[in-house]
């Protein structure tokens, strides 16, 4: 097959991984901006390469004409996740959505493969616009945990390394570590409530802390130096003692005044026009 067909026939799904990988991305920062937990901690996404994707063809013993119908990894997102039970979440707000369709799901977290490889696989239809018109195409979305993907990925690399003959002691080996790393997660899990509360409230004091900031430069527009200089002095004051509701009835002080003065600064500007006038 010529290089230049095979471009043709990935560029459709390099365009679909790299919008997903927006919607996806997106969708955490929503959950961030609005002080919720995310149950997304970071996305990845590749276009699988020409050679795995024969490689793939010739163990499948899959045609060529049926390959985008056969072979329903050539793009593949990737979502990690804190905690086990988060996957789960993620899996739903795949299935809620109305631009992607849910083809097959694939459970390897209590179906583990034999190889101890744990993961949760979501395979959708999604579609692209195209200058030929839209083109239905297969994505798979894997969800797993930070540990577990450091296994995958480590796995995946040994793999490569003994072109899938990877020795009976080292499988074992990992086989070990695979059911330690379920073992670790399971366990986060019943910290998992408090370590979110935790990370949410850093994510808040890192908002107030932007908007406080934001708001004592403004003042810097309307109000004399020193007495800028005073507020800025009460902000270190509080934010030194970790007080999240005291910073926030600061914000809202501070906004009593930043509105007063930016109604003084109006009023004296049409005080101006008048004398003019």
């Amino acid at each position: 097959m010529e290089i230049q067909l095979w471009r043709e026939i990935l560029h459709p799904y390099e365009q679909a991984v790299a919008e997903l990988m927006v919607k996806f991305r997106s969708l955490r920062e929503e959950y961030r901006r609005n002080n919720q937990y995310s149950p997304i901690e970071n996305v990845y996404g590749r276009v699988k390469s020409v050679s795995s994707i024969l490689e793939k063809m010739q163990r499948k013993n899959v045609p060529f004409e049926r390959m985008e119908a056969e072979i329903e990894d050539i793009a593949g997102i990737r979502i990690i996740c804190q905690f086990v039970e988060d996957i789960e979440a993620v899996a739903r707000v795949i299935e809620s959505r109305t631009d992607m369709r849910v083809i097959s799901l694939k459970d390897y977290l209590t179906n583990k493969k034999k190889s101890g490889y744990r993961s949760f696989h979501v395979i959708i239809s999604y579609t692209v616009q195209t200058i030929h018109g839209p083109k239905d195409l297969l994505a798979e979305i894997q969800i797993r945990t930070m540990a577990m993907n450091f296994w995958a990925t480590t796995e995946h690399s040994l793999q490569y390394k003994y072109k899938g003959r990877i020795p009976e002691h080292i499988t074992e080996q990992l086989q070990e570590i695979a059911d330690a790393i379920f073992t670790m997660d399971t366990a986060m899990g019943l910290v998992r409530s408090e370590i979110i509360d935790s990370q949410l409230d850093s994510q808040l004091q890192t908002e107030l802390v932007r908007g406080i900031l934001t708001s004592i430069e403004n003042l810097y527009r309307v109000e004399s130096a020193r007495e800028v200089e005073k507020i800025q002095t009460e902000f270190y004051e509080i934010f030194k003692s970790g007080d999240l509701d005291e910073l926030r009835r600061f914000q809202r002080q501070l906004d009593i005044i930043a509105e007063g003065a930016r109604a003084q600064s109006v009023e004296d500007r049409l005080t101006g026009l008048d004398r003019i006038i």
